[in-house]
């Protein structure tokens, strides 16, 4: 019977462990495949849909006249365009985040129906860089020098 040499030891050791990351790896990404969320502007997304079903995030511009609360107080219908041509109908149903209101940028998380409506499960409304809480908007900018402690957020 031989006894193994130190050397082909850690060898051996080396290429279990190596081989034990890259099944590790394959695993984790053959886990995720369908989790991942593709993110499409609605001129792609008009040009080649996701599958039906499949979850994905939509990003643009609120169209101007298009949101409509539907009779059960909770759903909401709305368009998002790219300010071209593309225009992609959109049902949520929940609660409306703040900063949601027409022409203003968001991002609908959710995934196409078969009549190709973007039934959302997520909105997160965007804001400009001009952003101004609403604690904040009635203050001077002298009145925000004097106190700075309330014009930082979170820089601790």
């Amino acid at each position: 019977m031989s006894v193994m040499k130190a050397k082909h030891q850690r060898l051996l050791l080396v290429v279990i462990a190596l081989a034990a990351l890259i099944g590790a790896g394959l695993l984790a990404s053959w886990s995720l495949r369908n989790q991942a969320s593709f993110f499409y502007l609605p001129d792609e997304l008009m040009a080649d849909p996701p599958e039906i079903g499949r979850a994905v995030r939509l990003g643009g511009m609120v169209a101007t006249d298009s949101i409509e609360m539907q009779a059960d107080g909770v759903t909401v219908a709305f368009v998002i365009t790219d300010q071209a041509e593309a225009r992609v109908p959109v049902l949520y149903n929940g609660i409306l985040p703040d900063l949601f209101v027409e022409g203003s940028g968001v991002v609908a998380e959710g995934s196409l129906d078969a009549g190709g409506t973007f039934i959302a499960t997520n909105l997160l409304a965007k804001h400009d860089e001009n952003y101004v809480p609403r604690e904040l908007e009635e203050m001077h900018a002298a009145q925000a020098s004097q106190n700075p402690e309330l014009t930082t957020v979170g820089l601790k």
